[in-house]
């Protein structure tokens, strides 16, 4: 149905509906997206760079603390690896570390130093602050100080601290920043981080140097808990050697007396423990005990002696050149420690020295001398095959064995002494004994010889220790036998046939001088061991 106009009644137009016109956006709004985006990327970037730093700042901590771990004990390394990370890190153009001894400061690491800068600093490491400078500032507080330009402070301008001016001077700083190594409320050192350019330190860069300062005091702490441990460890190690030198050394003095003890006057065995411990303990190649006596050494025992030496010296006794160690220790009467004998200027005058370095290799020797009553009776000898000095325990080891020696000596001397006069004693008592058994048969047997010749033959074979014994008279010319005791029975059936007439041998001689004659050989020669025993002793 055609619809038409009111006004005319011509059919109205279709009307077309209007073509929505495009609403423009405004410029405003279209700013702001793009602003929008631009602060996302930003902030991305931004995070991206905190993303990038933090794991740079774990890193640098984690390569310290391997570091660390890595080099107990060992602080170069730690701090040098905490230097290196932080002046990568901070964007730094060097860095130094200090020591702080509670007057000064030492310098102990540095990274990147410039020179002229380090020159001057090698020469005078210690940095002393004045109080108005940065670092003054850090000591009283304890705390981080960060200055933006050096050259503005006044210990540098006033040139009132010599270290802040060659810093600036020779090293360029600007922007530094000192850092505090506490160790409870203890400042015990500090680090300098320093920029050329006026620019000053993050407060993250600045929270990485004290994180960095807190692991140098743990490295610190370590390292000296280390170092105690280890020290311990080496005086525990040092006491153990001790005792376990001086337990040998004491048993080694247990066995030579025990030695002595069990060997009364018997001086071969002791001086064979004293020179087989003593070689031992010393770790000697070999030793030998002399005797002095008053000119010359004579050879008593050897140990471990090298075959051709052994061979001279079995030839003693020897004197000893003056110049020579032993003749110094005869002299003086005191020890010889000679390190190189070869060295020695009287080596090639001293015939036996010479023999003990070409045939006994020795090289270093040590000489003690047995001393009794200030008086030299002998020497102890230890020598090595190498040129390596004797310790002082060790020369006391052999001191006591010296000691120890001369009191065998001594005793075993006192004891020969005391046997010989029970010896003595002995005899003499049995002689008293054997005499007044021979007067007692005299007085009871008056007139009868027969019993008293055969107690005084009785007696004299036995206390003489002989084997048989006669009793002869003499009418001028010839020996009647009148008495015998454990005579040979034939030599006891020709005396009791024949009488015997001496001639020119030892029997005349005792007629001619009326003496006693005393054979130690009686056997005449000539006779068969047969005719002997048949005819006894030919006295002529």
């Amino acid at each position: 149905m055609t619809r038409h106009s009111g006004a005319s009644g011509k059919p109205a137009k279709s009307r077309r509906p209007k073509a929505s016109k495009s609403k423009s956006r405004s410029p405003a709004k279209v700013a702001g997206s793009r602003w929008s985006r631009t602060g996302v990327e930003t902030e991305v970037i931004q995070l991206r760079r905190e993303l990038h730093e933090a794991r740079g700042e774990q890193t640098a901590t984690a390569e310290v603390l391997r570091v660390i771990s890595g080099s107990p004990g060992d602080l170069k390394p730690v701090f040098a690896s905490m230097l290196e990370n932080a002046v990568r890190i901070c964007s730094a153009t060097f860095g130094n570390i200090y020591r702080w001894d509670g007057e000064a400061g030492h310098l102990i690491a540095t990274h990147l130093i410039p020179a002229g800068f380090a020159e001057e600093r090698a020469r005078s490491p210690d940095w002393r602050p004045v109080p108005n400078s940065p670092v003054g500032r850090m000591l009283t507080s304890k705390s981080v100080v960060h200055v933006a330009n050096l050259a503005t402070e006044e210990a540098y301008i006033e040139q009132l601290d010599p270290v802040i001016v060659a810093a600036v001077e020779l090293g360029g700083a600007r922007t530094v920043l000192f850092v505090p190594i506490l160790k409870g409320s203890d400042l015990v050192g500090f680090f300098a981080v320093a920029r050329r350019d006026i620019r000053p330190f993050t407060g993250k860069q600045i929270e990485l140097v004290q994180n960095f300062a807190a692991q140098a005091v743990i490295a610190i702490e370590n390292a000296r808990l280390l170092n105690e441990l280890r020290q311990r460890t080496t005086d525990l190690t040092e006491r153990t050697t001790d005792l376990t030198e001086a337990l040998e050394r004491q048993t080694a003095t247990s066995q030579v007396l025990q030695v002595i003890s069990s060997s009364p006057g018997d001086l071969e065995p002791v001086f064979a423990a004293m020179l087989e411990n003593a070689v031992r303990i010393c770790d000697a190649t070999f030793g030998s005990i002399y005797r002095w006596d008053g000119e010359a050494l004579h050879l008593l025992a050897t140990h471990n002696t090298p075959p051709a030496f052994a061979e001279v010296i079995r030839h003693s006794p020897f004197r000893p050149h003056p110049q020579s160690p032993p003749g110094r220790m005869v002299a003086d009467k005191t020890v010889v420690h000679v390190a190189d004998v070869r060295a020695e200027p009287a080596y090639i005058h001293d015939p036996v020295a010479v023999a003990a370095a070409t045939l006994g290799g020795t090289r270093t020797a040590l000489g003690v001398p047995l001393l009794h009553k200030g008086e030299m009776i002998g020497a102890f000898f230890l020598s090595r095959q190498e040129v390596h000095a004797f310790t002082d325990k060790q020369i006391e080891l052999v001191k006591n064995f010296a000691a120890q020696a001369v009191i065998a000596i001594e005793n075993a001397r006192l004891l020969n002494e005391l046997r010989q006069r029970t010896d003595a004693l002995s005899e003499a008592l049995e002689q008293q004994t054997a005499t007044s058994e021979v007067l007692q048969t005299i007085s009871s047997s008056p007139g009868d010889l027969e019993p008293v010749f055969a107690t005084m033959l009785q007696k004299a074979v036995r206390i003489c220790d002989a084997k048989f014994g006669n009793i002869y008279r003499w009418d001028g010319e010839v020996f009647h036998v009148v008495a015998m005791h454990n005579t040979p029975p034939a030599f006891a059936e020709l005396r009791r046939r024949t009488p015997y007439r001496p001639n020119e041998g030892y029997i005349g001689r005792m007629v001619t001088t009326k003496s006693v004659v005393h054979i130690v050989d009686a056997a005449p020669r000539g006779l068969s061991p047969l005719r002997r025993s048949q005819t006894g002793p030919n006295p002529d």
